[in-house]
């Protein structure tokens, strides 16, 4: 007779060891414990077990033990699923457009935006900053636009050299308006907004209050909003709004598309 296991009899089974399959406990997949019967369905995982619900909705858990299950009648080993990791959310600049990360400010190109004043700088660096140093773009303040036309002719447009410029107060019948007419090359585009100040185009719920005050025609505007909010000088009252500016959605939607369509304008490829 011949020896199963040769002339050693620790040397291992003479059959070969079926190996049990791992399967992934996805949410509804019916197992069986293989100790005590309990049929269910995954319904999740507890303390490293895994949760099995019957039909008359009776739960139970149960560890993740080697061959511990049957599935469809044969042995199976269960283990909680990897999950993929979820993507962290895109980061957005203060204007709202996806940031972009590792990257450098470029070289100031010769375009340029001009505003009117320290005020409207400050407020499109603090929404706009970021884009416009990706872009390479410079804003410049202005001592206000009466002199415009020389100062546009002075900078000398062209199609590699393009000039934005944001205008307060640009309706229609406004001495702005009228300025602005004065301007006529192809590689200038002038746009504003309808607010008396760059101030007014801050949302009056951002600084806490219902509406900006009305001020009397004849009386300078800024100083007309200390007065009617109890704040001593424009230099403290601009110091609180900038401050209470974190992002687009703090300001009035005209103020939002004249800046985007300057910036689309002096960053278009010449």
């Amino acid at each position: 007779m011949v020896r199963r296991y040769g002339d050693d009899v620790l040397a291992g089974d003479w059959r070969r060891r079926k190996v049990t399959p791992e399967v992934d406990a996805e949410p509804d997949l019916v197992v069986e414990d293989a100790d005590s019967g309990f049929c269910g369905a995954v319904v999740g995982f507890e303390s490293g077990a895994v949760v099995l619900e019957d039909r008359h909705g009776q739960r139970r858990n149960f560890p993740l033990l080697p061959a511990a299950f049957l599935l469809d009648g044969e042995p199976v080993t269960l283990r909680r699923p990897v999950r993929s990791p979820v993507p962290a959310a895109r980061r957005r600049t203060a204007s709202g457009s996806i940031a972009v990360d590792n990257v450098t400010a470029r070289v100031a190109k010769a375009s340029r935006i001009w505003v009117e004043g320290i005020h409207d700088a400050a407020l499109v660096e603090r929404i706009w900053g970021d884009d416009l140093r990706v872009e390479g773009v410079v804003v410049e303040p202005l001592d206000g636009i009466d002199a415009l036309d020389a100062e546009v002719r002075d900078f000398g447009p062209g199609p590699t050299r393009r000039l934005g410029v944001l205008v307060d107060h640009l309706v229609p019948g406004s001495k702005e308006s009228r300025i602005v007419a004065r301007v006529t090359s192809p590689y200038v585009l002038v746009t504003g907004h309808p607010y008396v100040d760059v101030w007014q185009a801050v949302k009056p719920a951002a600084l806490g209050i219902a509406a900006w005050p009305v001020v009397p025609p004849g009386q300078p505007w800024k100083e007309g909003v200390c007065a009617a909010l109890g704040v001593a000088e424009p230099a403290a009252m601009w110091r609180h709004i900038l401050s209470r500016v974190d992002s687009f959605a703090d300001v009035e939607t005209p103020l939002i598309n004249a800046m985007e369509r300057l910036i689309d304008f002096v960053t278009e490829p010449a």
